[in-house]
């Protein structure tokens, strides 16, 4: 994967998870925070897992030396500044999102393609910041598929939040600037 190939994917990371936020602000505080019995407990819970994984990767990569260590400081870190219970409403967890993205745009309009190439430990690999990067898009995704169960269990409605719809809606959106 090389820059461009990483900005279009964050692109779309971006897009989704504005969908997301878009279809679940439709629900009542009560279905927000219902435990549906996954492994989130609640829509709230998985969005904050989401938000928190977006966080905790971008600040890894941002360092200027990561290392094992590094990493296990910055999980315990996370645990402090996202447990559920301080996102009690989605515009809460919305406006934490809009903070996250700013940093995930200036990370991600930054990144070389040297710097993609660059190793950096994890657990007991060393895998490339474009695998790690591609590993989180991925992560977030497949939660993003888990709220979307969870707004059919409380009779809402999900978007759709597919690559190729992402792709269709740039294509119209592009044709209608140029």
């Amino acid at each position: 994967m090389n820059k461009d190939d990483i900005q279009l994917l964050y692109e779309y990371d971006r897009w989704a998870n504005n969908r997301v936020l878009q279809a679940v602000s439709v629900l009542n505080p009560e279905q927000f925070l219902r435990d549906l019995g996954g492994a989130f407990r609640s829509v709230r819970d998985a969005l904050v897992h989401i938000i928190g994984g977006e966080w905790g990767w971008i600040t890894y990569w941002k360092q200027a030396c990561p290392s094992a260590a590094s990493l296990a400081d910055l999980w315990d870190r996370h645990d402090a500044l996202f447990p559920p219970d301080a996102f009690p409403s989605a515009e809460a967890v919305r406006v934490k999102w809009v903070e996250i993205e700013k940093q995930q745009i200036e990370f991600v309009n930054s990144v070389t393609d040297e710097a993609l190439r660059k190793m950096l430990p994890f657990r007991a690999t060393q895998p490339s910041l474009a695998h790690l990067m591609m590993h989180l898009a991925n992560h977030s995704t497949y939660h993003r598929g888990q709220v979307a169960l969870m707004i059919r269990q409380l009779n809402a409605a999900p978007l759709a939040t597919d690559f190729h719809v992402f792709l269709l809606e740039r294509s119209a959106a592009s044709a209608t600037t140029a």
